[in-house]
C-alpha cells in the first residue's frame, strides 16, 4: 500500500537497531529521507550506508547526537532545523527493584525517556504547525498502561509520554499535524534475542522452540505466545505517520500482543 510518504523527512531517535531501526526501514520504503539518530557515530554511519544501499531512491542522513544532552540537541536542531515527522523512539529500561530505584536514577528516566523526547517535540511541532503537516509520534510501553511492578522508573516514564502526547495533540486543533503514542508489548529485540539464546542453550532446540517455551512459563498473558517482531512496529508506525491516520490524535496506539487484559 501506498502510505504517501514519498519524500518526506523524519528523524527517529534511537534508530541503529531494534525497533528504530525497524521503522526507519519501514519509512525509508515507502520513500521517506530517514535522519538516523544514536550515540555512536561509527555505528549511525554504518546504519546510513546500509539504508542508501537497500533504498537508493532515498537520501538518509547521520544525525548522530546524545538528545539527552541539551547543546546536542541544540546542534542537532541546526543541523537538521526542518522535518516533517519525529518518531521519539530511544529509551532506557532494566529490571529494578522499587527500594533500588534512588533519585538519581528516577531523574536519569525522566530526562532520557522523557524530557530528551519532549525537547525534540518542543523546536519541531511548532515549525508542523505552521506548515500545517507533521506526525509526532512516542513509543512507550504497554508497561505504561500495566505496570509489572518490575522496573517503576520505567513505567512512571512511559505513562508520562502518554500525558505529554495527549496534551501536545491539543495543540493541533485543526491542523493536519498528528501527535499520537504507540505502546508496543514485548518485542524481540537483538538484546532480547540473546537472552533468549542464554537462557536455553540446548542446541537441539530451534529459536522458535525456545521462544514458546519462554512466553508459556513466563508471559502465559500474551495472546500471540511470542515476542512481537520490530517490523510489525515499524509498519503500524508508518501507517499513523501517513495522510491516511489522519484521525488518530493524542490516541495511545496498543500493538502489545494481548498482553493488556481490559477493553481500555
Amino acid at each position: 500500500m501506498n502510505m504517501d510518504l514519498k519524500n518526506k523527512t523524519a528523524l527517529v531517535t534511537g534508530s541503529t537497531r531494534g525497533i528504530g531501526k525497524a521503522i526507519a526501514i519501514e519509512l525509508a520504503k515507502e520513500g521517506v529521507h530517514v535522519l538516523i539518530n544514536g550515540r555512536n557515530d561509527e555505528e549511525v554511519e554504518r546504519t546510513v550506508k546500509e539504508m542508501k544501499l537497500e533504498f537508493p531512491d532515498t537520501f538518509p542522513q547521520n544525525a548522530t547526537a546524545d538528545i539527552v544532552d541539551t547543546q546536542q540537541r541544540e546542534a542537532l536542531f541546526k543541523q537538521h532545523p526542518q522535518i516533517d515527522i519525529l518518531v521519539n523512539n530511544m529509551g532506557i529500561y532494566e529490571m529494578m527493584k522499587y527500594e533500588d530505584v534512588d533519585d538519581e536514577v528516577w531523574e536519569k528516566y525522566i530526562r532520557t525517556n522523557v524530557l530528551a523526547a519532549n525537547g525534540l517535540s518542543k523546536f519541531y511541532l511548532p515549525k508542523m504547525i505552521k506548515n500545517n503537516f507533521g506526525r509526532v509520534i512516542f513509543i512507550a510501553s504497554e508497561e505504561a498502561v500495566m505496570p509489572s511492578g518490575q522496573m517503576p522508573q520505567y513505567c512512571m516514564t512511559k505513562s508520562m509520554l502518554l500525558s505529554l502526547s495527549k496534551s501536545l495533540s491539543k495543540l493541533t486543533i485543526g491542523k493536519e499535524v498528528t501527535v499520537n503514542t504507540i505502546m508496543p508489548g514485548p518485542t524481540l529485540s537483538e538484546n532480547v534475542h540473546q537472552i533468549i539464546e542464554g537462557m536455553y542453550p540446548n542446541e537441539g532446540m530451534t529459536f522458535l522452540e525456545k521462544e514458546k517455551e519462554f512466553m508459556i512459563t513466563n508471559l502465559p498473558q500474551s495472546e500471540i505466545q511470542r515476542f512481537i517482531r520490530p517490523t510489525e512496529i515499524g509498519r503500524l508506525t508508518t501507517f499513523i505517520c501517513s495522510p491516511y491516520a489522519s484521525a488518530f490524535k493524542g490516541s495511545p496506539i496498543r500493538v502489545d500482543g494481548g498482553m493488556v487484559p481490559t477493553i481500555f
